[in-house]
């Protein structure tokens, strides 16, 4: 059980006690705090106000004084700020947590679910470089993935490595202009690096067209 089932179980139980109030579970709203503000999770008490009779700030301070008194091992501490309840959880909560399920191998997996799913990435410009910086997409797009495997859904990796649009031709048309043959085996230039240098010299040599348009520029070059 996550935490947040945790909270709102705690918190119906509280509000039982203290008022006689039947709360469903999923009717009570709890999100993280927001950083600004101290403590950890936050108990929505609007929706509460109105049946109890209660301000948001008494309802706050009644039930999380009855939170850290009844439920120590949860709840260290907590703050009102109009009508949420900021509750900060124990540190001896997440290592009891993590001790009781650190060994447990199926932790967190779900059943299958006899689904696919395709996750696509990073699919890289094909004409220029990979740099330190597409390992970002790389680590976003294999998470979602493993993610989606842990849920139980049967997950296609792809990379779409697509060299057929107008970039790739101006490429095309900028090496059949300028480059005299050139290769990166002749340059001693990476290959990514030597496409993605003519498809730079066809965007500074298109902007001396004034305004013409690439057909017109590609036509009058080869003249």
């Amino acid at each position: 059980m996550g935490i947040v089932p945790v909270i709102q179980q705690a918190v119906s139980e509280a509000l039982a006690a203290l008022y006689g109030a039947e709360t469903k579970h999923q009717d009570i709203l709890v999100t993280e705090t927001k950083p600004e503000f101290e403590g950890d999770y936050t108990v929505v008490l609007f929706s509460f106000v109105k049946s109890l009779k209660k301000s948001p700030e008494v309802l706050g301070n009644e039930l999380g004084q009855a939170l850290t008194q009844q439920k120590g091992e949860l709840f260290t501490g907590f703050n009102i700020i109009k009508g949420f309840l900021n509750l900060t959880i124990a540190d001896s909560y997440w290592s009891n947590f993590l001790f009781t399920n650190h060994q447990d191998a199926k932790f967190g997996k779900q059943a299958p679910k006899n689904q696919k799913v395709m996750v696509e990435y990073s699919s890289p410009n094909t004409n220029k470089p990979l740099h330190l910086g597409h390992l970002r997409n790389n680590f976003l797009g294999w998470s979602i993935a493993e993610i989606y495997k842990q849920n139980g859904y049967e997950v296609v990796k792809s990379a779409i490595l697509n060299d057929r649009g107008i970039h790739i031709c101006k490429s095309m048309i900028a090496w059949q202009l300028f480059a005299n043959g050139a290769t990166p085996e002749s340059t001693g230039i990476k290959g990514d690096h030597l496409v993605g240098d003519y498809y730079v010299q066809f965007g500074h040599e298109l902007k001396k067209t004034s305004g013409r348009s690439c057909s017109e520029w590609t036509d009058q070059r080869r003249s």
